[in-house]
């Protein structure tokens, strides 16, 4: 079984062909942070944005700073050596590859947004000294540390944390947090600000929807080789963890938004994340429990246009060096 505790390393016959499948159609997306054009976005933050929607980018790119290495770090930790079989740790390989590309997009971001060299290490230090980033991180940190000490998974509540842990990267993490910081750049795409930002949340976008779908794919594995383990009391843990995931995300967004960007407020966020929480149930083979309704038509576009070929949407003129400075972490 795919939690079997050893190191199967047969490919033939393949067990779960479908996590080969996706480890190939992961490398038919690959991109590169140089096809990023950040030309646009230094005369936006200087000349088009306010100091709330300026307000709203520092702490969105100190969350982003920090976000992808805790995920990493618990693929490494916590994923690669649990799911038993060569074709779903080919896929882990290729997740861990672009967890390690969107940090390097965001640290050229950084580094682009804010040349000064202080004013950046402020914001990698912001999961220390932000209340709203802190908080999210230690969420984190708790589900990465539950399964800190099982080299193994022996026995059927071995087996229960570990599902926990991987069913919180894959719908608090990647599925909450994330979704909804890439909320925040499409509205600001949608009034025409910061374009090299949202070329790049595209591809890291569509790439986090699919560590998720691969992360669904093994917890319905489990559900059908060990139907034991998804009881009642896994689906009140699932809630629970959904709904301290929600708070999390709303004091953040509280701090986000306290400037008063017109267009967004942290109601309509509390109601997206609603929203995507019942689409998460519902990939998880649970009843939705919100039924709330997405309040952003920018998103609704989002899901649209990530139909279209990757490879037309490609950037012709590379820059990852722009000059210009604009202090976005002098709060800090």
């Amino acid at each position: 079984m795919l939690l079997d505790p050893g190191m199967d390393l047969t490919l033939r016959p393949m067990k779960y062909p479908l996590f080969y499948d996706m480890y190939r159609d992961a490398i038919k997306n690959t991109w590169t942070v140089e096809e990023v054009d950040f030309s646009t976005d230094v005369n936006d933050l200087r000349n088009k944005m306010g100091p709330a929607e300026r307000h709203l980018i520092s702490r969105l790119v100190a969350f982003f700073a920090t976000g992808d290495s805790i995920v990493a770090n618990n693929l490494v930790l916590n994923l690669y050596k649990h799911v038993n079989s060569p074709e779903g740790r080919m896929y882990l390989s290729r997740q861990l590859y672009e967890e390690a590309l969107h940090v390097q997009f965001y640290l050229t971001l950084l580094d682009t947004y804010i040349p000064d060299v202080e004013e950046r290490e402020r914001a990698f230090a912001a999961i220390h000294n932000i209340p709203s980033i802190k908080m999210k991180a230690d969420f984190c940190f708790k589900w990465i540390e539950s399964v800190n000490d099982l080299d193994e998974l022996h026995t059927k509540e071995d087996r229960r944390k570990f599902l926990l842990n991987l069913i919180c990267f894959a719908s608090c993490i990647e599925g909450l947090f994330f979704f909804a910081a890439f909320a925040y750049v499409y509205y600001l795409r949608s009034r025409g600000l910061l374009q090299g930002l949202a070329t790049g949340t595209n591809w890291v976008f569509r790439d986090e929807s699919c560590h998720m779908k691969f992360a669904f794919e093994v917890v319905d594995t489990v559900r059908k080789e060990e139907p034991e383990l998804f009881d009642d009391r896994m689906e009140q843990d699932i809630h629970n963890m959904l709904e301290e995931a929600i708070e999390c995300e709303v004091q953040f967004a509280e701090d986000l938004l306290s400037g008063g960007v017109v267009g967004m407020n942290s109601q309509d966020m509390r109601t997206y994340l609603e929203f995507i929480t019942d689409q998460r149930l519902i990939m998880l083979g649970m009843e939705p429990k919100y039924f709330s309704q997405n309040p952003f038509p920018f998103m609704e576009l989002q899901d649209v246009q990530e139909l279209a070929n990757f490879f037309e949407r490609r950037v012709s003129a590379y820059q990852t060096g722009v000059s210009g400075e604009v202090s976005l972490f002098a709060e800090f």
